[in-house]
């Protein structure tokens, strides 16, 4: 039996659960379903558990966060999957917006594309699109922009960092492009907008 630890999961410190043994990191990549009823596998950096037979790209695992079931995996924030119903419920699209939104915040610092992001919240990338839009209002790759935007200003206002630095730890690794999307965000170049900010703050 593996021996339970102490470890945060997505907004509950000191959640108890299971470190991963080979068996069950075997039936995630297998996707198994002899394993189904005997735990859950959550992903600490998407916010979502799954069944080991879920058809899901296989995570990390130093990601994985291992439940003996459906209810602590819930307990410890983690939303159930779209595609394997880990609860045996269908998941409303309301909830799976949120679980997006939850992803993004989480990774917006990496290469997101809408593939990536459909394939990180298991659901194809045209369904994906279709309903962030319909319930949030607003495209995934607007959403993404909007986080990336919001870090970057923390960046410009809270530290000395370089501007391509700060292109690099929001996921943009092409500096003109980010100069070009923030301008487009806030109506400043980033360098304008650190410039700004310091006049204001010095009482200019």
């Amino acid at each position: 039996m593996p021996e339970p630890i102490n470890e945060e999961g997505p907004g509950d410190p000191g959640q108890i659960m299971m470190r991963i043994s080979d068996e069950q990191w075997r039936a995630i990549i297998h996707n198994d379903p002899a394993y189904d009823h005997k735990f859950f596998y959550a992903v600490k950096s998407t916010g979502i558990f799954c069944r080991p037979s879920c058809k899901s790209r296989p995570p990390r695992k130093e990601n994985v966060r291992i439940y003996g079931n459906a209810k602590e995996a819930l307990e410890a924030r983690f939303r159930p999957c779209k595609r394997c119903k880990p609860t045996g419920e269908r998941l409303p699209d309301h909830e799976w917006a949120v679980q997006i939104t939850r992803c993004i915040e989480m990774n917006y610092m990496e290469p997101l594309t809408l593939n990536i992001l459909a394939d990180m919240c298991h659901g194809s990338p045209y369904h994906l699109q279709r309903t962030f839009k319909r319930v949030m209002g607003i495209t995934p790759t607007e959403y993404i922009q909007r986080q990336r935007t919001a870090r970057a200003i923390e960046y410009l206002i809270h530290t000395e960092k370089a501007i391509h630095e700060i292109a690099v730890n929001v996921g943009i690794a092409n500096t003109p492009y980010f100069i070009t999307l923030f301008k487009k965000s806030t109506g400043h170049t980033p360098a304008e907008y650190r410039h700004k900010h310091r006049i204001k703050q010095n009482g200019g």
